[in-house]
C-alpha cells in the first residue's frame, strides 16, 4: 500500500501521474485528503477527490508515504501535524518516504534529510535542512527519495516502483509508456 497526500494546492501532474504509475504497476495506491473534506483542489483549480480522509487513513499496512509538491499545497502538507508524525514514524521504522517539487521541505523540517542526498524545485534548497541537494531529477537516498518537480514526475513514480516492486516492474511500466530516460 502507498498513500499519496493531498492537500490543496498540491501539484496535480506530480500527483496524479504517480498514483496512475503506482496502479498500472499493480501497487495498491490510495489519495489521502488531508483537508478533513474528499474532494481537494490542487495549484492549477483541478478538483480531484481523494480516496480517503487522513483520519481514517490505516497506516500499519503502508509501505510508502508520497507527498505531492505545488504550493500552498507542500506548505499545507507540512502544516498537518498528523502527518508530520506519521513521517517520523516511518523514518523511526525505515519505511519508504517520497517527495516532489517543493514537499521534500516537509522532509527537511522534521530533521530527516540530514546526512542524506536530496534534490528539489529551484529556490526551495534551504528548506532540506541538513541535506546534501544536488540537481539530479530524482535521488533515492536509504529509503528516501526526493525529485525536482512536475516534468520528473514520471521517473519519480517509477523509482518508487522500483523500490516497491523491484527494477524489472518498473522498467516494464516505463517501456509500456514508452518511457526513455
Amino acid at each position: 500500500m502507498v498513500y499519496v497526500h493531498l492537500a490543496d494546492g498540491f501539484e496535480e501532474v506530480e500527483a496524479l501521474t504517480v498514483v496512475d504509475l503506482l496502479r498500472r504497476a499493480g501497487i495498491d495506491t490510495e489519495t489521502v485528503s488531508v483537508t478533513g473534506r474528499l474532494p481537494v483542489t490542487g495549484s492549477h483549480g483541478i478538483k480531484v477527490v481523494a480516496d480517503i480522509l487522513f483520519e481514517d487513513a490505516v497506516y500499519t499496512g503502508c509501505e510508502f508515504i508520497v507527498l505531492p509538491g505545488g504550493m500552498p499545497g507542500a506548505a499545507n502538507l507540512a502544516a498537518h501535524e498528523g502527518l508530520h508524525e506519521k513521517i517520523l514514524s516511518f523514518h523511526n521504522r525505515g519505511k519508504g518516504l517520497a517527495a516532489i517539487c517543493a514537499a521534500p521541505m516537509v522532509f527537511g523540517q522534521a530533521g530527516i534529510l540530514k546526512g542524506r542526498k536530496a534534490t528539489c524545485y529551484p529556490g526551495f534548497e534551504k528548506e532540506l535542512e541538513g541535506a546534501e541537494t544536488v540537481t539530479d531529477a530524482v535521488v533515492s537516498d536509504r529509503g528516501v527519495i526526493t525529485s525536482r518537480g512536475p516534468a520528473t514526475a514520471m521517473p519519480f513514480a517509477l523509482a518508487i516502483i522500483e523500490e516497491v516492486r523491484g527494477k524489472e516492474t518498473a522498467d516494464e511500466i516505463a517501456g509500456g509508456l514508452l518511457y526513455k530516460a
